[in-house]
């Protein structure tokens, strides 16, 4: 509940708790157990003696204090129902729309019951049940409130904390106003008839540990309380609101209008492929009956490569000893070759000894018969000859 922020309905809801509570509050100190952002502590504030307001939200507590500071007044961060204060510190302690938030709500009511001084009362509110649920019927419950209360239930609670205590219904009420334009005064004509609080929106109670002095009933009319005119605007808003919600159902049902048609497109597209799909089952199927016959073929020629293999091997064991005893008689013919060579290369040194002691030999011959000629040409020989001395020579 921040003011200014929230419609005029709940605003004045909330506020009138605190209207209704300001009375008992006067001159005394009080608690505002669950404070928010602290509009009701503030309210209260200016006919008690000293309030403390309390809220777990640190967000709250900032607001309250940047907005509704006084002398009389302070904010503390804390949660129920570990209150941080001593035994009866305090005359009033309020709680409004509070214990429905709480898992811990008995021991919270426990825990007020000693903090509040002899005499001091607990003012409590909490939402009816049964009216919240058939409001809420189409949003779902209010995922913020643990446990709420029926009346009975809510009563049953406080009467086994509280000796005393008085019931209060509050309403959103109908009601004809005559306001004079220059006086401030007003008679107030409330029906008399009975409360029935299975219909009523709130619970309110009044609760002490000692004698109660019933507080009368408050009928709190705001200043801008005009239920006709805000009927009206309630109407107009309304339909606006159902305008916006027709804008809202045509373009679904475009929206709608274009999913069908793509649905449809679709399911065609989708016929489509489940006729290509069945197709290519088809020619899956021919393509597996091609592979078995190709692996039955594969597997014919296979075991004819086998034995084409085995043949091989035959052939190349045969083959590799017949290398084998060819490298045999290769290596004897190579050794054989090889003394051959050998061989042939004393044939060479000795024919080139030989042709060297020819070359000699023809050279002492050429020098022999040089000489030969050289005795033959020379006097003393043909001398000789004449006198028949001297050496024969072959040929004379």
């Amino acid at each position: 509940m921040v003011p200014g922020k929230v419609n005029p309905d709940l605003w004045n809801e909330h506020r009138a708790r605190y209207l209704f509570a300001r009375p008992l509050c006067a001159g005394r100190r009080v608690l505002d157990l669950g404070c928010g952002t602290g509009y009701g502590a503030a309210e209260l504030a200016s006919t008690a003696a000293q309030i403390v307001g309390l809220d777990f939200s640190a967000e709250a507590i900032r607001f309250a204090r940047a907005h509704f500071a006084g002398p009389n007044l302070a904010f503390v961060l804390g949660a129920a129902p570990e209150l941080p204060f001593r035994m009866a510190s305090f005359d009033v302690v309020v709680a409004f729309e509070l214990i429905e938030h709480l898992a811990a709500w008995q021991q919270t009511l426990r825990r007020v019951r000693e903090i509040l001084a002899a005499g001091g009362c607990f003012i409590v509110s909490t939402p009816n049940r049964l009216y919240y649920a058939e409001s809420r019927r189409l949003s779902g419950p209010n995922p913020f409130h643990v446990h709420e209360f029926d009346f009975e239930e809510f009563r049953k609670a406080l009467l086994e904390v509280f000796p005393n205590a008085v019931f209060y219904l509050q309403n959103h009420a109908a009601g004809v106003a005559f306001q004079a334009l220059e006086c401030g005064a007003a008679e107030l004509l409330v029906e008399n008839r009975s409360a029935e609080p299975a219909g009523a929106n709130f619970f309110v109670a009044v609760c002490s540990a000692g004698a109660l002095e019933a507080p009368p009933s408050l009928v709190y009319v705001p200043s801008t309380a005009n239920a006709l005119k805000e009927r009206a605007e309630h109407i107009q808003l309304l339909e606006s609101e159902l305008a916006t919600k027709d804008r809202w159902l045509a373009e679904l049902q475009e929206k709608h209008s274009r999913l069908v048609e793509s649905f449809e497109q679709l399911e065609e597209e989708l016929e489509e492929r489940n006729r290509w799909a069945a197709t290519l089952d088809e020619e899956l199927a021919k393509a597996r009956a091609e592979i078995e016959r190709l692996n039955a073929e594969l597997a014919e020629q296979a075991a004819g490569y086998e034995a084409k293999i085995a043949a091989l091997e035959t052939e190349k064991d045969a083959l590799a000893a017949w290398a084998r005893r060819t490298q045999q008689e290769l290596d004897a013919k190579l050794a054989e070759l090889a003394r051959c060579v050998e061989l042939l290369h004393e044939a060479e040194r000795t024919v080139e000894e030989r042709t060297l002691w020819a070359q000699r030999l023809d050279a002492e011959v050429r020098r022999l018969e040089a000489r030969l000629s050289m005795m033959e040409a020379s006097r003393w020989m043909r001398l000789g000859r004449k006198l028949g001395l001297g050496p024969q020579v072959a040929g004379q």
